[in-house]
């Protein structure tokens, strides 16, 4: 069991399991009954991505600071209870069942994704080598 970091929208990978979009909005000119079947996400979690003004810090990064910056900001609102509870119950799941969560962006090193993978990781999550 594992919980994998992915990017929304690639093909999923053999047991992956169930693909947890952690984005602030859902992808654009696509049908909400195409989601899961274009390998979008099966469920959608928002509460799990960076607010509007944390996602323009990080588009808007252009240092290593810049994007230390973001990172703590990120780190901050996943501090908050609801989303720290869902980060809790995806550490918990990854034990028990494979599950993805993951973002649009194409570099993962500049994406909240790799700060999530972190963040679960120091929760005890499940998580491939």
């Amino acid at each position: 069991m594992a919980v994998t970091v992915v990017r929304l929208g690639t093909p999923r990978a053999v047991g992956e399991g169930l693909r947890i979009g952690t984005v602030r909005r859902p992808p654009r000119g696509v049908a909400r009954e195409r989601f899961a079947k274009d390998d979008w996400y099966d469920v959608w979690l928002p509460v799990l991505a960076p607010s509007t003004e944390a996602v323009r810090a990080a588009l808007d990064a252009e240092s290593d600071a810049d994007w230390r910056r973001f990172e703590r900001r990120y780190r901050a609102e996943m501090n908050k209870p609801a989303a720290r509870q869902s980060l809790e119950l995806l550490a918990a799941l990854s034990l028990q069942t494979d599950l993805a969560v993951g973002c649009y962006c194409a570099n993962e090193n500049r994406c909240h994704r790799s700060i999530l993978r972190e963040l679960l990781r120091e929760l005890g999550a499940a998580l491939p080598a």
